[in-house]
């Protein structure tokens, strides 16, 4: 039951879409610009740096906010599996921001919440998602190659940081935690899956955030 009352706790938060407000406070609806994604990188290149960054921060402490107030609710209670109820209210959030239903369904990609996620479950293993999304978006210059860096990166490195005993969880539940941390891996390859296509064609667009033409 807590573990549903996590993912609902998150739904909430997700579904402040900080794109598509700031986009209606400028008159527009940002689903209709750019490549057509209520996201970071889209508001990056349609109303500027700096509403970009809001949007990253906005989208990235829904989850965390998200995180505080099911601690506030479950944490003491089940402080054993606490990583694990963080990452089902993480969860939540990211499908409240991808699939927000006021928005019949059209929302993000959930990136930039999953990162926030990854904050409210372990800092070390954010600094980890931060350098693989650097590593992925300079070494390539795809704004989508350093985000799927993040999403496989997330797995990897909860799996490992679990094994090693730093999430602190019995066996029973790391193996849950790493099953759901799968399914938010897989949903953000789901998310990307139209990027992955343009990388494969060699049609992707490359980071340029003065650049305020439309995506492919």
């Amino acid at each position: 039951m807590e573990r549903l009352a996590c993912l609902a706790i998150g739904y909430v938060f997700g579904l402040f879409e900080t794109s598509y407000i700031i986009g209606r406070l400028h008159g527009i609806d940002i689903r209709n610009y750019g490549s057509g994604n209520a996201g970071t990188t889209n508001m990056f290149r349609t109303l500027g740096k700096g509403w970009g960054a809001v949007t990253f921060l906005g989208d990235a402490f829904k989850a965390i906010f998200a995180a505080v107030a099911a601690w506030l609710i479950f944490g003491r209670t089940y402080a054993d599996i606490w990583p694990l109820l963080c990452l089902y209210t993480g969860f939540g959030a990211v499908l409240g921001h991808n699939f927000p239903f006021y928005l019949k369904f059209h929302g993000g990609k959930g990136i930039a919440t999953t990162g926030g996620t990854i904050f409210a479950i372990n800092r070390p293993l954010c600094g980890l998602a931060i350098l693989g999304f650097c590593a992925g978006l300079f070494l390539t210059g795809y704004v989508s190659v350093g985000s799927l860096v993040v999403a496989a990166g997330f797995l990897i490195e909860t799996i490992i940081f679990g094994q090693l005993g730093f999430l602190g969880m019995a066996q029973r539940y790391l193996n849950e935690m790493y099953a759901v941390a799968a399914i938010v891996t897989a949903l953000a390859f789901y998310m990307h899956r139209g990027n992955i296509d343009r990388l494969r064609k060699g049609e992707e667009r490359k980071a340029g955030f003065l650049d305020k033409t439309k995506n492919k």
